[in-house]
Formats: C-alpha cells, sequence, structure tokens
C-alpha cells in the first residue's frame, strides 16, 4: 500500500499487547498481498486479468467487499467507484507526475470506467467485466478496510485502548486514551478553517482525509490533483479537502472521496444517507478564499494541539 501504518496501545499486559498488535500488523500485510493493484499476485491482479474473458471465482469476504462498493458508488452517485484505474492511467497518475491526456485517449477511459460495468454472481461468488480494460483499484478503501480488519484482531484480542493509523490519511480507534474522553486528531491545512487548530476527537470509530494536492501538477497556470471524478473523468474541482469520521474506516475513505468530488452541497445528503457519519470539507468560493462547511456529527472542536493528518 505504499503507506506506513503505526499502531499505539495501552494496557496492563504489555507482553500480550506486543502480540496482538504483531499480528494485527500482520493482518494489514495479509490484507495487501489479496487487494493490491501493484502486487503481481494479487487476488485483484488477477481478476482484473481474467474477467473480461470469464467469470472469476472470488473468495467470499472479497466478493461481499466488492459488492459494499458498489453499494457505496450507487449511494454517492457514481462520485466514488472502484474502477477508476483506466483514468488513473490516462493522467498518468499511476507511476508518473501526472499529464493531460489527449481527448480521443480520455474518453476511451471513460468507456472503460464504471461500476456497471462489474457483474456480479450471488449463487457462486464470480465477478466478472462486462467489456476489456476495466480494472478495479480498490485503493483508500483497501487501505481502510485492512485498518478495520486490525482494529476487529485488536479487539478479539482484548485491546481497549488504541489507535492505528495509516499514512495519517486514515485512522482508527479503539476506546479511548487512558487521560482523556477521546483520541484528539488535528486537521491540517486547507481543513482546519482559521487560526484554531481543528481537532477530531475519536472513540470506538475512524476518520479518513482526502485532498486533491496529495500528488498534483501544473500546467499553463491550472492545477490538476489526482483525485478523479469518475462521472466526468476529469480531476476534482470542487472541493480542495475532505474529511469523514463514522464507525467504518473504509466507508469512511469512500465517503471522504465522494464528498470532494460532490462539495459542501452533498453534505446534508451523506449524513441521511449514511447516519453516524459526519464530514469536513474545505472549498474554493468565488472570490478564491477557502471556506469549511461541515456537518454536525464530527465534534470538530479547537483544542491544543495533537496528531496532525
Amino acid at each position: 500500500m505504499a503507506t506506513r501504518f503505526e499502531l499505539v496501545l495501552h494496557g496492563d499486559d504489555p507482553v500480550r499487547l506486543r502480540a496482538a498488535g504483531e499480528e494485527a500488523l500482520e493482518e494489514i500485510r495479509r490484507v495487501e498481498a489479496q487487494l493490491s493493484f501493484y502486487k503481481a499476485d494479487s487476488e485483484i491482479i488477477r481478476i482484473n486479468a481474467c474477467a473480461a474473458r470469464a467469470a472469476v471465482r472470488v473468495e467470499p469476504r472479497l466478493f461481499r467487499l466488492l459488492e459494499r462498493c458498489a453499494a457505496l458508488s450507487a449511494a454517492t452517485e457514481g462520485a466514488f467507484d472502484i474502477t477508476v484505474g483506466p483514468l488513473m492511467r490516462v493522467w498518468r497518475f499511476v507511476g508518473d507526475g501526472g499529464g493531460v491526456p489527449a481527448t480521443s485517449l480520455l474518453e476511451a477511459a471513460r468507456a472503460q470506467t464504471g461500476i456497471h460495468h462489474v457483474e456480479f454472481n450471488e449463487s457462486d461468488f464470480t465477478v466478472r467485466f462486462s467489456r476489456p480494460g476495466v480494472e478495479i483499484d480498490l485503493g483508500g478503501y483497501g487501505k481502510g478496510y485492512a485498518i478495520e480488519r486490525a482494529i476487529d484482531l485488536l479487539r478479539e484480542n482484548g485491546a481497549r485502548s488504541a489507535l492505528l493509523h495509516g499514512g495519517t490519511s486514515s485512522v482508527a480507534a479503539i476506546g479511548t486514551p487512558p487521560c482523556g474522553d477521546g483520541w484528539k486528531v488535528e486537521l491540517s491545512d486547507p481543513l482546519k478553517g482559521g487560526d484554531q487548530p481543528a481537532i477530531i476527537s475519536l472513540a470506538d470509530n475512524a476518520l479518513s482525509v482526502s485532498a486533491a494536492h496529495g500528488k498534483s501538477f501544473t500546467v499553463d497556470g491550472r492545477t490538476y490533483g489526482h483525485i478523479i471524478d469518475p462521472r466526468s473523468g476529469e480531476p476534482v474541482s470542487v472541493a480542495q479537502a475532505a474529511a469523514v469520521r463514522g464507525p467504518s474506516a473504509a466507508d469512511c475513505e469512500a465517503l471522504s472521496k465522494a464528498l470532494l468530488v460532490l462539495g459542501p452541497a452533498w453534505l446534508t445528503t451523506m449524513a441521511e444517507r449514511f447516519p453516524g457519519y459526519g464530514g469536513v470539507v474545505a472549498f474554493e468560493n468565488a472570490t478564491s478564499q477557502i471556506e469549511i462547511a461541515r456537518s454536525d456529527s464530527p465534534e470538530v472542536i479547537p483544542a491544543s494541539p495533537a496528531a496532525a493528518l
């Protein structure tokens, strides 16, 4: 996943906690081996190589994961889509620094993008692509899912106070730290929205942050970020950054991407469709000033400096 994962555990038995932590991190490595878009022997690579020619049998848990991604794509009006790989390639964000594609290449990539090209067969857990060129790339959703699996193992092993993050953009918490009512995580610019640091408090929930500036390039004075709107095939232009807090680390990943694509107007819809989730989004107004919009449930509070995202 090209990501550094870090884990903090509190408890009275350090030997047991270390063993639990090592098992949790090993689960992340196992999930990466299965879901990676870049490992030649991963199950995702096998699906991508074969599913346009014939139905591919998929491990049941992964099958359900892909179905969940399809449901999230429908619920986000296509703003989150795990088939965005062809668009990432044509914009040269895969293994390159980015570049504006020719119109014909962009249209070809758009024709290969869309979760409707992925056909699910519940009776035998198979997946098939309706046309050649379709690719599944779980991206950040896979990272969030790996964090969820690790958190589940920590709970099974008795952990009552823990914080796990992947690449500082995805974080999940078990319980609270010994001295406090929640794990305090500070949002980075441009999500702060003022002189005071914006802190999100986590306790038995997760947080994901998505930003357009993570990888970008500039042509003729315009900056293109690496988050692509699957519907238009263009890099997002509505929002600068978005953060979502809620019960599922994987779903937070999907919703933060959707919020980045759809912008602040989607906050109310997100709260209605996904109870228990709340978001913060930074966007540029008509006068080129950065504004912050948030729903009520993220519990964003001004506080003293904490771990920065």
